[in-house]
């Protein structure tokens, strides 16, 4: 594998999950694979769980790892081409992309959708001036459109946690005060979309997301419709996709907040978040700390969708 941004890239699922399983089991099993071998982790924007996820990783298979905090410490980079540089952005994108190329073997990305166009965003503008410019292999740490990553890891705890071969699954929209990108509700349609678990989507009417991402999902506009019989209830907040409302926040009903009702309704679900979870908003206390709410694990199995991912990117070099 060159790139990873979605996934369609890790080719056969099955075989990806198992490798991931395997690693699992023993992480370090894999350390020479990457020994003096780099990864640059570039970030344009904050992150947690992907950068200690993913260095963590990097460092399990025996990589060195470089991480750069573009908007600290990094001179300021223009991302358009034909722009006249007088204003504060010293370096432009297009040099700067190849230097870090020099400088490893590896390239991660996080780059979030700005809302200023929607085609600059689900045109992946900036992560894919890295695959064309780096001469790297570059992968995905959160884009504008798709989060693979973390869908990687919703799916292992998925399979990890399902009682049964063919689990519902919901993906429920909830509210929230900022407008936030689509990137993880496209990209956990698009991975369940893969599998074939019964899986919904619910969320208030203006909220569609893109129909590439919804593919065949069954859109239910009754939350508690689509919540009855779930065995899985995965919780997030997006902002609208439909022009003229793109990246605009235009309803904060909190009664779509996942409550104990509202789990009442299901097959005793285990209840999922990608986090950071803006409590009593998306969800209440008393539903993400209870003992279905599987949170931690999830965020945990993101060491291990990073780490196989690497190392299936390692293994084309």
């Amino acid at each position: 594998m060159r790139n990873f941004t979605c996934v369609h890239d890790l080719g056969d699922l099955n075989n990806a999950l198992a490798q991931a399983f395997e690693i699992k089991k023993d992480r370090f099993r894999f350390s020479e694979l990457g020994k003096n071998k780099t990864l640059l982790m570039v970030f344009f924007n904050s992150s947690l769980r992907t950068r200690l996820s993913t260095q963590k990783a990097a460092m399990n298979l025996g990589m060195n790892t470089i991480v750069l905090d573009v908007n600290q410490g990094a001179w300021k980079l223009e991302t358009e081409r034909g722009v006249i540089m007088d204003g504060d952005k010293s370096e432009h994108l297009l040099e700067a992309i190849p230097v870090m190329g020099c400088y490893c073997d590896v390239i991660g990305v996080r780059s979030f959708a700005r809302f200023e166009s929607k085609e600059d965003d689900y045109t992946e503008k900036i992560l894919n001036q890295f695959i064309q410019y780096s001469g790297r292999p570059v992968f995905s740490m959160e884009a504008a459109t798709r989060h693979p990553l973390q869908s990687f890891a919703d799916l292992i705890t998925i399979e990890e946690y399902k009682q049964k071969e063919r689990p519902k699954v919901v993906m429920t929209w909830a509210p929230h005060p900022r407008a936030l990108p689509q990137a993880v509700p496209n990209s956990f349609a698009e991975w369940m979309n893969a599998t074939d678990y019964e899986f919904v989507i619910t969320h208030p009417e203006g909220y569609e997301l893109d129909p590439q991402f919804v593919g065949n999902a069954r859109v239910e506009y009754d939350q508690r419709k689509a919540l009855e019989g779930a065995d899985f209830v995965y919780a997030k907040n997006w902002a609208a996709y439909r022009d003229p409302n793109y990246g605009k926040v235009i309803n904060t009903d909190r009664s779509w907040t996942v409550d104990t009702e509202k789990m009442a309704l299901t097959n005793n679900a285990y209840f999922m978040h990608c986090l950071p979870v803006r409590r009593n908003m998306i969800v209440t206390d008393d539903v993400i700390e209870s003992p279905r709410s599987i949170v931690i694990p999830e965020a945990a199995n993101r060491e291990i969708s990073a780490q196989t991912v690497l190392k299936m990117i390692l293994e084309g070099l």
